[in-house]
């Protein structure tokens, strides 16, 4: 079993996530997190908001790389992004080389209210973001979900969005192992 589960940053994933893994005993991979520590041996950041910048090229050999290790990987969820909201457009962040290794069977996005989004981001000191609106919050979760379903035509998985309810991430969390659990 292999699921991605994604959302935009702020949305409350990690809070979810957490909660499925402590009630399913399946493992989480972080894919960014991969890919940051990859960035991070090269000496090409020093923070995980600093890759979004990093050139379009060394993103997707980082890309690369990363879907090359979890392709190894068994009975996992993915914790990445359907996109990468960048200054140059949205990169996406399962493009065909890492669907074809990572080889999921189901896409969950959780999706939350974007002015909450927008409300945990400004709330959130440990990271530096970029400025942002309820519109551009918008505008990501509505990329997401196409990105979502052009990434399901390619490879078959089905695609299911999860609302992140203010104060009911175990809401969420059960919603997304109903969804596992068939999987």
């Amino acid at each position: 079993m292999r699921s991605v589960i994604t959302g935009v940053a702020g949305v409350g994933k990690t809070t979810v996530l957490d909660i499925v893994s402590k009630e399913t005993g399946i493992k989480i991979v972080n894919y960014g997190t991969l890919m940051f520590d990859l960035a991070k041996k090269r000496g090409l950041v020093e923070n995980r908001d600093q890759m979004r910048k990093l050139s379009r090229d060394i993103q997707i050999d980082l890309q690369k790389n990363a879907a090359t290790e979890i392709g190894r990987m068994e009975d996992v969820i993915v914790d990445t992004h359907m996109s990468i909201k960048t200054p140059f457009g949205y990169l996406p962040g399962l493009p065909e080389w890492v669907l074809r290794e990572i080889n999921a069977s189901a896409f969950i996005i959780i999706e939350a209210d974007p002015e909450l989004i927008l409300r945990r981001r400004q709330n959130d000191p440990t990271r530096a973001r970029d400025e942002d609106s309820v519109e551009s919050i918008r505008e990501h979760q509505e990329i997401n979900r196409a990105f979502a379903a052009a990434y399901s035509i390619f490879s078959g998985a089905t695609v299911k969005i999860i609302t992140n309810e203010e104060g009911k991430p175990d809401k969420a969390a059960h919603d997304i192992i109903k969804v596992i659990a068939v999987d």
